[in-house]
């Protein structure tokens, strides 16, 4: 038996790890947590000090069992968690799961052992280098969870009450929620300005051309909205020297025409070079990791994490399995000297000495309450390139891994040079033209890597020809062009991280799980990789922001986040925080319980009137959405829908299909799986058909011998085949049925199968029979 037990959190890491420690050590997994808060009323008792009553997670037993089993005759058990708030946390649960946080003297030693890489170097000099379980991180860890409950299952029964059964509410979901809302609201008040621009394409003596902007009218610099309309930007036009004004895309009409245009001489009239340095982004950070490869590589926040998780904890690359990154959660921005000596050497190898740097560049995060315990997410090791290890990488982890590995070596290179000239070009008195170039003297980092952008455009600036101050160009195009103000962009993943991590709002390291809630609790939806709040949604966060206001403010959550990590420091004790903020927020919660109606937040008045019976008409909250509905309801059952996108009132669209049951015309709807046909005669006809007729297959139902077996789609978008008498008649396959008659059981159909190792085959659908045969 081997004389060290050492505890990690998944069985990928403990293979990885028990390669590099021998057989005196066996290395066993917890799979993750072991103790938690269970979701239920009076997990944590408020009355004797916020005391927490953990369990035992179900699943967690037989691994519990299992360490246990493996303890007998050890010398040392060496806790090897995770190196964060999380693992040390995980490592105290485990030392109580497993009888160990008592008084009682053990027949072997318990060490806390810390790394954050997996390679041998660094397991092996955590295990020489243990400590003790780091309270203050764990007390920290149990405030969060305690406060989350405390939230949660006080705040959700109330939405409950007031709103829908089902809901929920997070401390820091529902400040990503406010966000997401209020950005959508920005969006509705929106109203759009009309400006103008004008550009103006010209040549040089030689022919070379260049194209350059109007900055300059009439004696006064133009500011964005100085051009308002077509009529200002025509007179212009003229003054320029143009003759027919080009037409905008949703003009009509003929195109306006300069009765007698002026001929201005466009002449360069100012030269100006400079030089500009561009410096490369820090090494990655959980959160800049995540919007990074959302911009470059498309990944949601969830999938970078899971495939940041493989990477750190090891994948065979032909020497057996080792970390090919750092520990992934991390706010850190520093890079450990071994790793700068290693940019600096792979730099100079690959590139040249001139992009390595003489001495290592620093970098500062900007990140508010940033913990920089950890390194930032790097390459365990430098020197093997994304290319080396591609063979050994699936698609994803290989272009995560690429991306982590440029920013890294990218960061330690010398800083881009680039000559920047602007040109000012007048065209008579009282105008100006501008253009500018860029020309990269020396790439620098460059070479390698540039970082994304979200939703602003990069000026794009090109060469420009060859120009001395004097010189006379010939217009070719004055090139006016209608904008209209666009609204704030709706979040994407990318961007909501960003905004919560410059608030100081949550954990990086629990982004991911935050919008996976939003979206799970049909709260947003992802569209077009874009945040759209429900109407759900924005019923709640209205709540929550008149309401509890202070609880989703943005600087209170932040202080909130600060006094976590104050915690974490030892600076401040867990239990009074609590107190602090359980007090104000019970006796809100209290008050908003008498105070607050259900009608009041899930109805809302119209001027409308039921078209059916003439009662007054509401706007309601349903379980797919906002809709009107008559105030006569029971004995009116007048409803109708309101477009998500608009809230405006949606009419029903009448199709040229008939009702096969009562004669009447058949209205298109929208429903929760897509569009459908129902009944214009509803409530006394309450026939519904798909849109788009199934397709048929022409076999007989084997079953009621009347029907046909149609193509039909589970709502999972699944194909499957069934009778067209349904209900009445519930036969149906996964499979495509073929009209021919099993030859071992006589069954009347065959079903036609395809596996990517197998192949077509036909196979009988009679359960007991095993005919299978080519297809």
């Amino acid at each position: 038996m081997s004389q060290n037990l050492v505890i990690v959190e998944s069985p990928a890491k403990a293979k990885t790890i028990e390669k590099f420690l021998g057989p005196e050590f066996k290395v066993l997994a917890s799979f993750g947590h072991v103790r938690a808060l269970p979701s239920k009323q009076g997990s944590v008792d408020i009355d004797h000090d916020f005391e927490p009553k953990y369990a035992v997670l179900p699943e967690s037993k037989k691994h519990i069992d299992a360490i246990k089993k493996e303890m007998k005759g050890i010398q040392s058990l060496m806790l090897a968690t995770d190196p964060d708030r999380e693992g040390e946390a995980i490592s105290w649960h485990l030392l109580a799961a497993l009888g160990l946080d008592g008084k009682k003297k053990l027949p072997f030693e318990i060490k806390r052992v810390v790394f954050h890489e997996i390679t041998k170097d660094a397991i092996l000099n955590a295990v020489r280098n243990p400590r003790g379980i780091a309270l203050d991180l764990v007390d920290a860890q149990q405030a969060r969870s305690v406060l989350d409950y405390l939230v949660g299952f006080t705040l959700s029964p109330f939405l409950w009450k007031k709103i829908r059964y089902g809901l929920s509410a997070g401390r820091v979901q529902s400040v990503a929620l406010r966000l997401i809302c209020e950005r959508e609201k920005e969006i509705q008040a929106f109203n759009e300005q009309e400006y103008w621009t004008i550009g103006a394409k010209l040549d040089t003596k030689k022919g070379q051309s260049l194209t350059a902007g109007l900055v300059e009218a009439e004696g006064k610099k133009l500011a964005k909205f100085d051009i308002p309309d077509r009529d200002t930007a025509f007179r212009i036009f003229g003054q320029l020297g143009g003759k027919e004004f080009p037409q905008q895309p949703d003009d009509a009409g003929a195109p306006l025409v300069v009765k007698d245009p002026v001929k201005p001489v466009y002449r360069v009239e100012k030269i100006t070079k400079s030089e500009r340095k561009r410096q490369p982004s820090p090494p990655f950070t959980t959160s800049t990791l995540q919007q990074e490869a959302a911009r470059k590589l498309g990944f949601s926040a969830k999938k970078t994490m899971s495939t940041a998780q493989k990477l750190y904890e090891g994948i065979d690359i032909g020497e057996g399995a080792v970390g090919l990154i750092t520990y992934m959660r991390t706010d850190s921005v520093v890079l450990s000297n071994q790793a700068l000596d290693e940019a600096k050497a792979v730099i100079s190898s690959l590139y040249g000495k001139e992009y390595a740097l003489e001495k290592p560049r620093f970098f500062k995060n900007k990140a508010k309450n940033a913990q920089e315990a950890h390194e930032a997410v790097r390459p365990t090791y430098i020197s093997k390139t994304p290319i080396e290890l591609k063979k050994f990488l699936s698609s994803d982890q290989f272009k995560l891994y690429d991306l982590i590995w440029k920013r890294t070596v990218a960061c330690q290179m010398a800083e881009a040079l680039l000559d920047q000239t602007s040109v000012d070009i007048s065209a008579g008195e009282g105008f100006k033209f501008r253009t500018a170039g860029t020309v990269i003297r020396f790439p620098g980092f460059m070479k390698l890597y540039i970082e994304g952008v979200d939703d602003e455009v990069e000026e794009k600036e090109g060469l420009l020809p060859p120009l001395n101050e004097g010189d006379v160009l010939n217009l070719q195009q004055l090139l006016p062009e209608r904008h209209f103000t666009q609204p704030p962009p709706r979040y994407t993943e990318a961007t909501l991280v960003k905004t919560l991590e410059e608030y100081g709002i949550g954990r990086p390291s629990t982004y991911a799980s935050i919008m996976n809630t939003l979206t799970e609790r049909k709260y947003a939806r992802l569209d077009k990789k874009r945040f759209f709040p429900e109407d759900v949604g924005m019923v709640v966060s209205d709540l929550l922001t008149n309401h509890f206001t202070q609880y989703v403010d943005y600087n209170f959550t932040a202080n909130l986040e600060e006094e976590l990590d104050m915690v974490s420091r030892g600076e401040k004790h867990w239990r009074p925080l609590l107190q602090e903020f359980w007090g104000p927020f019970i006796n809100l919660l209290k008050l908003k319980e008498g105070e607050l109606h259900k009608s009041d937040l899930t109805t809302e008045a119209t001027d409308e009137v039921c078209p059916e019976c003439g009662k007054p008409l509401v706007v309601k909250l349903g379980k797919f959405g906002k809709f009107y509905a008559c105030t006569g309801y029971p004995e009116c059952r007048y409803i109708r829908p309101l477009d998500k996108e608009t809230g405006e009132v949606v009419e029903p669209v009448i199709s040229e299909e008939v009702c096969d049951k009562c004669g009447s015309k058949m209205l298109i709807k929208d429903g929760r799986f897509g569009k459908y046909l129902a009944c214009s005669a509803y409530p006394n006809c309450k026939n519904i058909q798909p849109l788009v007729k199934p397709k048929g297959t022409g076999i007989t139902c084997v079953e009621c011998g009347k029907g046909e077996l149609i193509e039909k789609k589970s709502r999972f978008g699944k194909l499957f085949y069934s009778c067209n008498r349904y209900p009445e008649c519930k036969f149906a396959l996964w499979d495509l049925p073929v009209q021919q008659k099993c030859p071992k059981c006589g069954f009347p159909l065959l079903v036609k199968k395809v596996y990517k190792r197998e192949g077509e085959f036909l196979k009988c659908p009679k359960e007991g029979c095993d005919y299978k045969s080519n297809a």
